[in-house]
């Protein structure tokens, strides 16, 4: 099985460098199942029904999220009718959606859960015993499973990293939009990357034009923050899984470019 995880894919230049480069990415490498974290699909911030119906016909499988999840209203309703959305899995069981879910593939079932981390992050519930019940629950029907592990802080990457090893086949880390040169297959047999990086344009800071945050660091003064333009990069994983034990075999980093 091979399985390709997108960073965060932000805003119109982010949806445009998936219509633009995801066919042919998705032949070179021979893919066979897509996701992308998607939790700053529209404008930057949040994501709505239209801009992740848009991206599945791009040929993204699951969108996961992160901490911008419910920053656009109109997507509580929509996340609750379309199973192909996972947000993280440790916000309070009230909250609209679901933390985990199994899809079908060619030759098998993959599973998929998300979580926030807590270090300099909203106080959600614990990501690693809340992960660790969705993985049991997922292990019923496949070994295949892949964490999107949304957090700011490397130590609590790599510490679920180290917690899961030989549990799952992949602990990938998105959310500060800087891709990783640590990708590495564990000695359980998980692969892990501190950071998939982001989908979005190059020429920015974290994806936001950058005098809109310089100006905020220089004058502590409220900015309204825009989607920057121009060249796009293109950050992912590339991840081969063994169907039987769900163990990981490879990873590679993918970073391309795209004028749109």
């Amino acid at each position: 099985m091979r399985i390709l995880m997108i960073g965060d894919v932000v805003g119109r230049p982010g949806r445009h460098c998936l219509r633009d480069m995801l066919p042919q990415i998705k032949k070179n490498y021979h893919i066979d199942f897509i996701v992308a974290n998607g939790e700053n699909l529209a404008g930057g911030t949040g994501f709505n029904e239209k801009t992740a119906v848009e991206v599945f016909a791009y040929g993204v499988d699951v969108l996961t999220m992160g901490n911008h999840v419910w920053d656009k209203k109109e997507a509580l309703d929509y996340i609750t009718r379309e199973p192909r959305i996972i947000r993280p899995v440790n916000y309070p069981p009230e909250a609209p959606g679901r933390g985990f879910g199994i899809f079908h593939v060619p030759g098998g079932k993959i599973g998929i859960v998300n979580a926030c981390g807590r270090i300099f992050m909203k106080a959600l519930e614990c990501p690693f015993r809340t992960v660790a019940a969705a993985v049991e629950e997922m292990k019923k029907e496949t070994n295949l499973i892949l964490v999107d592990f949304h957090a700011e802080a490397t130590s609590e990457k790599i510490a679920m990293g180290r917690y899961l090893d030989g549990r799952v086949s992949a602990v990938v880390g998105t959310h500060t939009h800087v891709q990783t040169a640590d990708e590495r297959i564990l000695a359980g047999g998980t692969a892990y990357i501190t950071d998939v990086g982001m989908t979005g344009p190059r020429e920015s800071i974290l994806g936001v034009d950058p005098e809109a945050v310089l100006s905020k660091f220089l004058t502590q003064m409220p900015q309204r923050f825009t989607v920057a333009t121009g060249t796009v990069q293109f950050n992912a994983v590339c991840l081969d899984v063994d169907n039987a034990t769900g163990l990981a075999k490879n990873i590679m980093r993918i970073i391309d470019f795209h004028e749109l």
